[in-house]
């Protein structure tokens, strides 16, 4: 009691003290008698002493009514003795130091802002001046800068300029560079001026711009002067004029129209508008200082950060309960039923491998009833005439001799009736769709000039590859494909009877390097031959041509991509994380700046255009020549910057007027040794994983025809940040003054007169994904693999969706194995609904090739589960160059809730497949969609999680008694332990507002499946386990997707009660939370609409000046063991999941 009454008393002493001090010091400036300045020396000294002390005395002379500032600055104003201002300075400074912005604002409101420039101005006339003076008054500058009525009263009274004259006047004296923190200090104030619009107006008219240039020049020679040279670039790059796109329009290059419009939404919004709108940047762009002021670094109260909550995460729990909802009435859902031939068939009329009856086998003829849930016996000879959009063949063998013929390693008999072939509808659909509509018959015409016909004199193969052939004095290669096709006509003129694609042009007139003396001594006369080794056994250069012609595409493409022709094989070396050189990015700022301050040395010439078919192909011999026109081209416009330097436009989705991310396009009229800069400038997310290691892919036709037809991660100063193009209001989704952002890097090119295509991630085509399919078909034996190739729907632009069906085939057609093959459960698979996330065919592809291999395990998996497996369920977005929607202009991915059969048809009937298996009885057990992540490292899972969704909020998860199945967790958790690249710490169940429509939230919701997931793979590389510090190549992604298949095969043995229990420790989940789960955040608009949680990674821009927005680290990245073989045994592999 003592105790605290004797706080009290010196609680109340103080601040007794404090004001009659104050009152002291105010009337020491009343009286202004000479020899007082020792008494207001020692008075603001005894007030330094409690302000530094005491909290309470620091709040009491910012409190309101209290007159204590005023009483400070007054006396701040009329003093001349130093010591009395160092100690004002102290005093104010402790001040603002602690309690936000709040009291910073005080000081400001008091006119503080202008008696301490003024203060300023005077202390810089001393010589010499007082550093410590001078150290104090920036810190307390740069303490009060950011407010913004502080910028105005500074521009008002023509500080900026000042402002200019003296950190120029600072840099030429502090020779030895030992006023660094006061210089730093004037940077600052300029700074926050700048962060309005007048500050940055005055800013370019007193030449801030080029004053601040040749100072950060001089000083990037000193490291320890990069605060500077970072502060510096920071204010040139905010102060640069914000500029349009060089485009008549943000909107898509191409066009198409909907067959229905949305009501609502963007694409509304883009149909919408006024046909003479400008919609590249609007007049609001340049009076909105929002987007500057989102990257003030305001002070805030410290405690604000300790609470974080993220108002995306589903805390009614109400919506968080699956509720099973067919949304279809079961009549219609009927339609559904043709897919599922494999749950009636009696594979009476099949050659299966046994024919054995067995005693426990009633009657051949399964007179007796199988009951086993299943659709009806009978197939619909017609279906519903109402459903638009679903091929409506009838499911039949293949129709002509050539597609029914089998592989004669085989061996099989062939039967007429092959209702287990896949249903391959080639020839109905040249029925149903003239024959490529898209090529055109004029470029047709150029194939005078490249010739891709067999002549019995040029028969010669050179193993089972695709064969380069050049002429002496022929300035185009010709090409031939020497490999056999099971599939189509002969290499010949049936192969472009009707339609004809073309190759894009070769500009390379020989070969170069240690080749180029062999090519001239053998084309004397005589084709030079050049061999590209065999790529894969699914690769086929004719059969690729042959899948092209039937591929259509908005821009009616009629050329072919070589690395598309060629085909790709990983490269045999590793490719590591690039490493960042130091100051890349503000060098790369610098030389934007560059082109403000001396624009005369800006060539500014348009190479290539879209939206200007008349453009001219640059003759030049030192001008490099651009084409995207060809299948997942992207590439809208080229403008040549300096002699080898460009800037890259990207083309926008179709029907939308942003999404710019993909990249694919061809480079050519190369010389060697030059390094080329492009600069892709209308990228809009915030952030890429080219700032952490990611570099570009590049193809080169050279390296091809010398057997290394490869796609190789390459580039130079790779950095992605915010440049000066501004997107306008309704690009950005409503709001203003958004900024684009650059990927830049550099090429050196090691072939002359190459033929190069860059790309943002490994292309995989539509054409490439039905040559693989027909492949795989071809290859399969037919007595161990059920395999079916169906047609679900039709796209807008006419494209098929394939579905594919693989199981094992029963072991005889008795009742025993026919029960067995129809009541297998189902597993559920799709991918690619985003067309620039290419590694998701990548994976998939490794799924499929792995369920269709001979392995001993892939038999057992196939024994074990029926797969239902739709690969591509955008084939108009990949065909077009799309990187996120569809024709319709939307993201399929969000229309999973309610999907329009006009608009999203993949969608509409992939939901109604699942529908249907929900109708019958018949669930997933896994549901899986195939993705790849943008700005996060390693391949994981983001899965529904009911209890893991409620601890991420601020309702008790132990008090709302939930019960849930923790099975979920299994499969990521074996993955982590089997799949290399697979990392569990990245891996996310929670259930967020913003992706409620998500194909994972709405088949976890609305079907009732639990393991609902969505697999996402990275576009960089792996920060963990055996990939650690390594890009991801093809042969990774590839290798994850038969991982996830050994990861099903494992998921089943362990939990067959006839083998294995679920281990309790691998669903022991509550003690492995991934706390970085919890710090998502919500996309604020749709143009960056995420599938997922935002990348959490940070870059150290301590010696970058880039965005000051810059996101937490995640840390959650946990190590798992990941080389495990296929080969492990059931007890093997639960004990490296118990441990």
């Amino acid at each position: 009691m003592n105790k605290a009454k004797a706080s009290s008393e010196k609680s109340v002493s103080a601040s007794s003290r404090t004001v009659s001090l104050l009152s002291q010091l105010e009337k020491i400036n009343l009286d202004s008698v000479l020899g007082e300045s020792d008494n207001a020396r020692y008075v603001t000294s005894r007030i330094l002493h409690l302000v530094q002390s005491q909290e309470k005395t620091r709040k009491e002379m910012t409190s309101k009514g209290s007159t204590g500032i005023e009483v400070i600055l007054s006396t701040l104003e009329n003093t001349r003795d130093p010591q009395t201002i160092l100690n004002i300075l102290n005093i104010l400074i402790e001040i603002v130091s602690v309690g936000g912005g709040r009291r910073a604002s005080v000081l400001v409101s008091k006119g503080g802002t202008q008696i301490l420039l003024q203060l300023l101005l005077t202390a810089s006339k001393d010589s010499p001046p007082n550093e410590e003076l001078m150290v104090l008054l920036h810190t307390l500058l740069a303490k009060i800068g950011p407010k913004e009525t502080n910028a105005r009263r500074a521009v008002d009274r023509g500080y900026v300029q000042v402002l200019i004259t003296i950190y120029v006047d600072w840099h030429h004296h502090d020779s030895r560079h030992r006023y660094m923190l006061i210089r730093k200090g004037v940077l600052q104030c300029i700074k926050s001026v700048t962060n309005i619009k007048l500050g940055r107006k005055a800013f370019l008219d007193a030449n801030g711009m080029k004053i601040l240039y040749n100072t950060s020049q001089e000083c990037l020679a000193v490291r320890t002067l990069d605060p500077l040279v970072n502060t510096s670039s920071l204010i040139m790059r905010k102060c640069f004029p914000k500029n349009r796109l060089p485009l008549p329009t943000i909107k898509s290059a191409f066009h198409f129209q909907l067959p229905v419009i949305p009501a609502s939404g963007p694409v509304a919004q883009l149909y919408n508008l006024p046909p003479d709108v400008d919609d590249v940047v609007d007049e609001s762009d340049d009076n909105d200082d929002a987007e500057t002021e989102s990257e003030i670094e305001t002070e805030i109260d410290d405690d604000n950060d300790q609470y974080f909550k993220n108002d995306d995460i589903e805390s009614d729990i109400n919506k968080l309960k699956p509720r099973q909802e067919l949304g279809r009435p079961i009549e219609e859902l009927k339609m559904y039923e043709r897919f599922f031939p494999e749950l009636s068939e009696n594979f009476q009329e099949w050659d299966l491998v046994s024919k054995e009856p067995k005693p426990s086998v009633p009657d051949a003829n399964l007179s007796g009833p199988i009951v086993v849930p299943t659709a009806s016996e009978e197939h619909s000879a017609e279906a519903n005439p109402s459903t638009k959009g679903v091929a409506l063949k009838e499911c039949s063998p293949l129709l002509t001799e050539d597609y029914n013929r089998r592989p004669v390693f085989l061996e099989l008999p062939k039967k007429d009736n092959m209702k287990g072939s896949s249903l391959h509808q080639q020839n109905d659909q040249r029925n149903m769709l003239p024959s490529c509509q898209c090529l055109s018959q004029e470029i047709v015409k150029g194939l005078d000039k490249i010739s891709l016909q067999n002549s019995a004199k040029n028969d010669q193969h050179y193993g089972t590859g695709c064969v380069v052939k050049k002429e002496n004095k022929a300035s185009v290669a010709t090409l031939a494909c020497s490999k056999p096709c099971e599939h189509v006509s002969p290499c010949g003129g049936s192969l472009f009877e009707g339609s004809s694609v073309q190759l894009g042009k070769l500009c390379c007139t020989g070969v170069d390097s240690e080749e180029e003396e062999d090519s001239r001594s053998s084309s004397s006369g005589e084709h030079a031959m050049f061999q590209v080794c065999d790529v894969s056994p699914v690769h086929d250069c004719d059969l690729y041509l042959e899948m092209v012609k039937n591929t259509k595409s908005i821009p009616e493409y009629s050329e072919v991509a070589y690395p598309d022709y060629f085909g790709h094989i990983p490269p045999s070396f590793k490719e590591p994380i690039l490493e960042r050189r130091y100051g890349v990015q503000r060098t790369k700022i610098c030389q934007d700046i560059e082109r403000l301050i001396y624009q005369n040395d800006i060539i500014d010439r348009v190479v290539y255009d879209l939206d200007n078919l008349s453009c001219s192909v640059p003759e030049e011999a030192d001008v490099l020549k651009f084409n995207s026109k060809f299948e997942s081209g992207n590439l809208r416009k080229v403008i040549q910057i300096r002699k080898n330097e460009y800037d890259l436009i990207l083309n926008s989705d179709i029907n939308s007027n942003h999404y710019h991310q993909w990249f694919y396009f061809e480079v050519s009229g190369m010389k060697i040794g030059i390094g080329y800069r492009f600069n892709i400038i209308n990228c809009e997310k915030s952030n890429s994983q080219f700032n952490y290691g990611m570099q570009p892919l590049m193809y080169s036709v050279q390296e091809a025809i010398r057997s290394r037809p490869c796609w190789t991660r390459v580039g130079t100063d790779i950095c992605y940040y915010k440049n000066h193009f501004s997107r306008s209001s309704i690009a950005a989704g409503g709001q203003k003054g958004k900024s684009y952002y650059t990927i830049t890097f550099t090429v050196t090119f090691q072939h002359k007169d190459d033929v190069c295509y860059f790309a943002y991630h490994y292309p995989y085509t539509y054409s490439t994904l039905k040559m693989h399919l027909r492949k795989l078909e071809s290859m399969h034996n037919p007595q161990q693999i059920y395999f079916r190739h169906d047609v679900l729907c039709e796209t807008l632009a006419g494209n098929t969706c394939p579905l594919v069906t693989i199981t094992a085939m029963p072991e005889s057609n008795y009742y025993e194995h026919i029960c067995q093959f129809r009541n297998r459960p189902y597993i559920f698979l799709s991918a690619r609904v985003h067309p620039g996330e290419t590694n998701a065919s990548w994976v998939m592809k490794g799924t499929l090739e792995y369920l269709m291999s001979n392995t001993p395990n892939a038999q057992s998996l196939r024994e074990s589960y029926i797969f239902k497996i739709i690969p591509m369920l955008n084939p108009d977005g990949v065909i077009n160059g799309n990187h996120r929607c569809s024709l319709s202009g939307e993201d399929l991915n969000r229309q999973w809730q309610n999907p329009n059969p006009d608009l999203h048809p993949t969608i509409y009937h992939a939901k109604g497949l699942l529908q249907y298996l929900a109708a019958i009885k018949r669930l997933p057990l896994v549901y899986c969609d195939y993705h790849g992540h943008s700005r996060k490292k390693n391949v994981f899972m983001y899965g529904c999680s009911i209890k893991e969704t409620m601890w991420h909020t601020n309702v008790n998860a132990a008090s709302c008694d939930l019960m849930e199945d923790p099975a979920y967790r299994a499969l990521p958790k074996i993955l982590s332990q089997t799949a290399p690249a697979f990392c569990m710490g990245s891996c996310s169940f929670v259930v967020e507002k913003s992706k409620e429509s998500t194909a994972r939230v709405v088949v976890w919701r609305e079907i009732g499946v639990q393991r609902s997931y969505t697999m996402e793979s990275t576009l960089c590389g792996c920060d963990q386990g055996k990939y650690k510090g390594l890009q991801i190549g093809t042969r990774e992604l590839e290798e994850m997707g038969a991982k996830f298949c050994v990861g099903l095969l494992r998921l089943k043995r362990m939990s067959s009660p006839l083998e294995y229990n679920l281990p309790s420790s691998l669903l022991d989940f509550e003690n492995e939370l991934i706390e970085s789960s919890c710090k998502v955040t919500s996309p604020t608009t749709y143009v960056l609409d995420e599938d997922e949680p935002r990348f959490l990674e940070e870059v150290d821009y301590s010696a970058e000046s880039n965005d000051e927005d810059v996101e937490l680290a995640d840390n959650a990245g946990d190590y798992e063991a990941t080389n495990q073989d296929d080969g492990l045994s059931d007890q093997d592999s639960t004990r490296i999941l118990l441990s």
